[in-house]
């Protein structure tokens, strides 16, 4: 019985269909099943298929959005039920994400967002043009395990490498993990402004989260 019912929540990530996530999670709820279990069985499997066809290029970007909107929508409608049971998803890790000041795009980097809290992260999303010193204070305000940095545009780029310095100054850097992304964004120049990972994709990015928190 739960078997179906998890098959459907799956489905509907994978449709990007929000209104059947939250009327499968509300019927999870009535039947009494673990809200945390509708999670973890139902609609992670969906998140997952979507990012395996995104990743060989079967699904577009619009249904990643898609999907993660609708994880979105389910969990949001499950957790109330969590609290009320006491019962915590395991969180990988804390993430503090922003893209960088004088940049003001947003679609990759909330895409990110949706995925990381998706598959388990608790997420700062600081949103676009942000500072380097309001970063750091978020990131020492929640004690955060990891920051995404976010340029589109090559003259942004070196704000990342001036976060990554502030950190360092501040003698957080061996703490901090730091993520880059956006399209000028190379291998080199993760070397060479010693970030610790990037991807050419939110589902990619996922996976260089975990593996930076150890949870891969």
């Amino acid at each position: 019985m739960n078997e179906e019912l998890f098959q459907k929540m799956a489905q509907s990530v994978l449709d990007g269909d929000s209104d059947a996530a939250i009327a499968l999670a509300k019927q999870a709820i009535e039947a009494g099943i673990d809200p945390l279990e509708a999670i973890t069985q139902g609609y992670v499997n969906g998140v997952n298929q979507v990012g395996q066809s995104f990743a060989s290029g079967e699904a577009f970007l619009p249904e990643l959005v898609m999907a993660g909107e609708a994880m979105k929508a389910a969990v949001s409608t499950l957790e109330p039920e969590m609290q009320k049971r006491g019962v915590k998803r395991t969180m990988l890790g804390k993430v503090v994400l922003a893209t960088v000041e004088g940049d003001i795009h947003e679609i990759g980097k909330s895409l990110v967002g949706t995925m990381l809290s998706a598959s388990g992260f608790q997420v700062y999303d600081l949103g676009v043009d942000v500072p380097a010193s309001k970063i750091i204070a978020k990131v020492q305000e929640v004690d955060a395990d990891i920051v995404g940095l976010s340029a589109l545009l090559t003259t942004t780029m070196v704000k990342q490498r001036e976060v990554i310095i502030e950190l360092d100054k501040l003698g957080l850097r061996r703490k901090v993990k730091v993520m880059v992304g956006g399209a000028p964004v190379t291998r080199d120049w993760v070397q060479k402004i010693e970030a610790d990972g990037t991807s050419e994709d939110a589902i990619g990015a996922v996976g260089v989260a975990k593996s930076l928190v150890g949870a891969a």
